[in-house]
């Protein structure tokens, strides 16, 4: 595939941050610990479905304690709309019961202490910095990940690789970028039938006549 150049590079940028300038996630939280579950819970499962899910839940654990000290099944009960809910309800609780241990009840904004939760990978920590501190950080998920490729930004056969050309030819605005792709590769450039004709990258886009990515 054709890679974009550095011109289109910039062009792309410039209309990302002037389409997206205050985008923002669409999960629903109120602090920190809530953020983490959000996100959490979210990998490969809609941010609607999780939004449906977590009142519930944070209504009965409203803090990191709290969930520290839930029963297994019943974690499990309140989220098992959600993929791979048994997997997750573990991680919840060996995470919220790690955060009480080592961090005083505190969620750390910090990546490698991000990373050391259970179920919390560089692209959880990197969505939980860009969203509640900005952090100049990128992380790929599958609508940034196809937004990347379609546009030529990326070749790269893994995420992580994806999210390191990414950082690397943008270099600055990182948070709301990936918030805007994320976004634009939820609403305009999706999977199947992407909108096209509404579509303002339409010009750098390298893979209209095949969308296989």
């Amino acid at each position: 595939m054709k890679k974009a150049t550095q011109k289109e590079i910039a062009a792309i940028k410039a209309l990302f941050l002037e389409h997206y300038p205050t985008a923002v996630t669409e999960l629903k939280y109120t602090s920190l610990y809530e953020l983490l579950v959000c996100v959490m819970l979210s990998a490969q499962c809609t941010d609607k479905r999780v939004n449906l899910i977590t009142p519930a839940l944070f209504e009965r654990y409203p803090t990191v304690k709290a969930l520290s000290n839930a029963n297994l099944d019943d974690i499990k009960s309140f989220i098992s709309s959600c993929s791979f809910f048994n997997n997750k309800a573990v991680n919840l609780l060996k995470m919220a019961q790690k955060v009480v241990e080592l961090y005083d009840g505190e969620i750390p904004l910090d990546e490698k202490k991000l990373m050391g939760l259970a179920g919390v990978g560089q692209k959880t920590a990197h969505v939980v910095m860009i969203e509640y501190a900005n952090a100049n950080l990128m992380a790929v998920d599958t609508h940034v990940y196809r937004v990347a490729h379609r546009l030529g930004l990326s070749s790269a056969k893994t995420a992580i690789k994806t999210e390191e050309d990414l950082t690397k030819i943008f270099k600055s605005e990182l948070h709301t970028l990936h918030q805007a792709m994320v976004l634009f590769g939820r609403y305009t450039c999706k999977a199947v039938h992407p909108l096209c004709e509404a579509c303002f990258l339409k010009a750098y886009c390298k893979t209209t006549q095949s969308f296989k990515v």
